[in-house]
């Protein structure tokens, strides 16, 4: 079995992966190649073009609901995500 050296990982993210490790009763190594796995195995899975505008749409799609007032909601939702673009998370206390 080979070894790895990672540096300059982040300390919030060191922490956190210690914490994980703790709560699944594992060590520190065990955890890391475990999310190492898990990510490797997320990044080969094939991407969606679903959109949660679609989503939104087949929730509306599925009541029958597709109509003006569809429009007139989503036009809402798109003029909020517009205004509130760029803004820090602080900003929204």
């Amino acid at each position: 079995m080979g070894d790895m050296l990672i540096r300059n990982i982040p300390e919030p993210l060191k922490r956190e992966i210690e914490q994980a490790a703790r709560s699944a009763g594992q060590s520190l190594s065990g955890k890391a190649i475990d999310l190492l796995r898990r990510g490797i195995v997320d990044d080969r899975k094939p991407k969606s073009d679903f959109s949660a505008w679609d989503a939104v749409r087949s929730a509306f799609a599925a009541e029958n609901a597709i109509d003006d007032e569809f429009a007139g909601i989503m036009d809402k939702i798109e003029a909020e995500r517009k205004r509130d673009f760029g803004r820090r998370l602080e900003d929204f206390d």
